[in-house]
């Protein structure tokens, strides 16, 4: 049954997207704050797919940490889920995403209507100034820029490098960091077909003033995010018993 509920799943989701893409064509010359509006719509739409067919549904937790101005969202990457929440649950979101992403016909230049940031991990020192002067114009506008610190999904369980750039955005952005962990890797894994049903937990944590210096700021970002994640995973497990173990 899982299968099949995937299967409808997957099919349903390529359908709704593929209608957003077309819809979304006639945004692109209105302001920056509909094409927002359209992406707001496109991950409920999935939400609601998840929900109905799948059985998964999420839970947000932290919400006093919550920012409703300028603030950097440093938050575990665990599922493609993750690329979608965070626009239906901030004002106003622009990811950071490598610059494949924004190459894609329609859909990158959507996300780039929307104020996505795009960085080049290939590009060197003048790569890395482009995406914090557009982080630093993002985060002076009143706008929160989300970045996945450890620069792509993890599975649970797993642990990467913390990278340097979201350091730098912090450094000039002048805002907080707020972590947050997750455990939706759990349920809709990394280039897995199966979606499982359950419930998400997504947690802002205690946000890091501005202020902190590299050492001291990796480390205490690190320290909030890893533990957390692995306590959401570890709730999950028990509390979903056919979740795959570690």
């Amino acid at each position: 049954m899982i299968w099949l509920r995937s299967a409808l799943f997957n099919v349903s989701f390529f359908s709704w997207t593929a209608t957003m893409i077309i819809g979304m064509l006639a945004l692109m010359p209105l302001p920056r704050r509909f094409m927002q509006c359209a992406v707001r719509l496109w991950g409920q739409g999935i939400r609601f797919l998840l929900r109905t067919l799948i059985g998964l549904d999420y839970e947000v937790r932290g919400l006093q940490y919550m920012p409703t101005g300028a603030a950097i969202i440093a938050s575990k990457h665990q599922s493609a889920w993750d690329t979608t929440i965070f626009h239906g649950l901030l004002p106003d979101p622009n990811y950071v995403m490598k610059k494949e992403l924004s190459r894609i016909p329609f859909w990158g230049w959507y996300v780039r209507k929307a104020g996505s940031i795009s960085i080049d991990r290939d590009g060197g020192g003048s790569a890395l100034k482009e995406m914090i002067r557009h982080a630093k114009a993002a985060l002076a506008a009143g706008r929160q820029v989300v970045v996945f610190p450890q620069g792509t999904r993890t599975a649970p369980g797993q642990h990467r490098r913390y990278l340097p750039g979201v350091y730098a955005i912090y450094a000039a952005g002048n805002a907080p960091a707020v972590p947050v962990a997750v455990n939706s890797g759990l349920f809709w894994g990394r280039h897995r077909f199966v979606k499982r049903p359950g419930t998400i937990t997504i947690e802002f944590l205690e946000p890091i003033p501005p202020g902190l210096g590299k050492e001291a700021f990796m480390t205490l970002l690190e320290s909030r995010v890893e533990p957390a994640t692995d306590r959401l995973v570890a709730e999950a497990r028990a509390r979903f018993p056919t979740l795959p173990q570690a």
